[in-house]
């Protein structure tokens, strides 16, 4: 007679609400990832699709996504008030989020740029919100896998859109301005023509059309950007989501045939690196290089060993860095000359409104007074922490930063010594994130933002679960 088979205990394969809650708010952050990738401060310019294609390939308004967030975030609430949840880490770091917005809110009330501080105040609510749902609903190990599902489904998409727009899509599109260019434009329909002058690809200048210079120089350069604003945003998605990526790929495909891990494995690295590389982010390679070299110090190798593929990754990745940028920086390094003029402004700003600063999202205003007259016009600081000190005032830019740096500080502490890798590719990718807040705005992209707090969130509630059988380091 054959032995029956071990009864299965119901809690390793009850699939609970806050899983499904997960797995649904993936998918949401997903879907932010492919159509809510532009700063929330350019929503007033983002049309509504008129048809079903602008509604398939184009970026949607940006309030639509804070639409579904409030309804998500009223599932989430009823679902954290009948689990309920112990807060896991010190009060400060619900304490300090609170204050922080708190006086966001205050400051929209002293500035006179109500439409931009009332989407800004969106935003930020939608990151609270975020945060929270992770470390109350979505915290623990299979809620946080089916988050996962989702989102790095879109992740991928994104990546494969960068690549698309770097083999095929620019090198098609120059070519198709060129020639039209070439032949007086009769090649197209009189609507497609002013379409792209009313998008100022095509300029009239010495009574002639021609095809905008700017708009040429740019696909020469074929820096992609997957479906978010700008290049240097991809790169933020990529530290962000790859460590990750990799660790489930990993995970998930190690027990197949040796040809089916390496594959699946490659395409993994491929894309992310490849994304990378082609954004042109100059800070994102070198973020990188630091987040790779933080991720070998954890291995628990030979130190000499340890050492010697640090120094050989940092190496190899510096002169990939040089060979890569040579041209960049011949040129004199331009957009690091323009971020420093941003924060000097930034800096006037604080001194002349330390209290309520400008507002929320009102940067652009203060700086066309402020800018010198050779300058670029820029509409956000370049340096997420820089702004909240800018647009609210000395206490939002302190209580900011001190709960960003707590929170990392916590989940850092925790996740080294459990020492599970899928918490840790989390962590790096958080790490990577905030030190690239430094130098970019991506606070104020929901399909950054939101995912970053939402993932902040859960790994501060998975790493405070100490019953996790720790994973042992390679």
């Amino acid at each position: 007679m054959k032995k029956p088979p071990a009864p299965t205990h119901p809690a390793a394969t009850r699939i609970t609400a806050a899983a499904i809650f997960a797995a649904a708010f993936g998918l949401f952050l997903g879907l932010t990832v492919v159509k809510f990738g532009n700063p929330v401060i350019l929503d007033q310019i983002i049309d509504t699709p008129a048809s079903t294609s602008d509604f398939l390939h184009n970026a949607w308004p940006l309030h639509w996504a804070n639409w579904l967030l409030a309804v998500l975030a009223v599932i989430g609430a009823v679902l954290a008030v009948a689990k309920k949840p112990r807060w896991p880490g010190s009060r400060w770091l619900w304490v300090l989020p609170l204050v922080w917005f708190a006086w966001q809110v205050l400051s929209s009330a002293q500035s006179p740029y109500h439409k931009l501080t009332s989407v800004t105040l969106w935003q930020f609510a939608g990151c609270l919100a975020c945060y929270f749902l992770g470390a109350l609903v979505m915290a623990g190990g299979r809620s946080s896998r089916f988050l996962m599902a989702g989102l790095l489904a879109a992740f991928a998409f994104c990546l494969i859109r960068a690549v698309d727009q770097r083999l095929f899509e620019f090198p098609s599109e120059r070519q198709f301005l060129v020639e039209s260019q070439r032949l007086g434009w009769t090649n197209m329909p009189p609507d497609m023509f002013q379409q792209l002058q009313h998008e100022n690809i095509i300029i009239h200048t010495n009574d002639v059309d021609i095809a905008n210079p700017v708009i040429i120089a740019k696909y020469d350069k074929a820096r992609v950007h997957g479906t978010l604003v700008y290049p240097n945003a991809l790169a933020g998605i990529v530290l962000l989501l790859l460590p990750v990526a990799i660790v489930l790929v990993w995970q998930g495909t190690r027990h197949l045939r040796r040809a089916t891990w390496l594959a699946a494995m490659g395409l993994t690295v491929f894309l992310g690196l490849a994304g990378l590389f082609w954004s042109g982010s100059k800070s994102g390679w070198l973020i990188a290089l630091a987040i790779g070299a933080f991720w070998l110090c954890r291995l628990n190798w030979a130190r000499r060993l340890k050492w010697l593929v640090v120094l050989t990754l940092v190496a190899g990745g510096l002169i990939v860095f040089g060979l890569r940028f040579q041209t960049y920086f011949a040129k004199g390094a331009t957009s690091v000359g323009a971020r420093f003029d941003y924060w000097h402004a930034a800096g006037r700003v604080v001194a002349e409104h330390p209290v309520f600063g400008t507002g929320p999202g009102t940067f652009q205003r203060p700086y066309a007074l402020l800018k010198r007259p050779e300058s670029e016009m820029a509409r956000l600081v370049h340096n997420d922490y820089l702004e909240q000190f800018s647009d609210s005032g000395v206490l939002g830019g302190l209580a900011y930063a001190a709960w960003i740096g707590l929170l990392l500080w916590t989940i850092g502490r925790r996740v080294w010594t459990l020492g599970d890798w899928f918490q840790f590719a989390i962590l790096a990718g958080l790490l990577g994130w905030f030190i690239q807040g430094f130098i970019e705005f991506s606070l104020f992209v929901p399909a950054l933002a939101w995912t970053a707090f939402t993932l902040s969130g859960c790994l501060l509630g998975a790493s405070a679960n100490r019953v996790d059988k720790p994973i042992p380091a390679v």
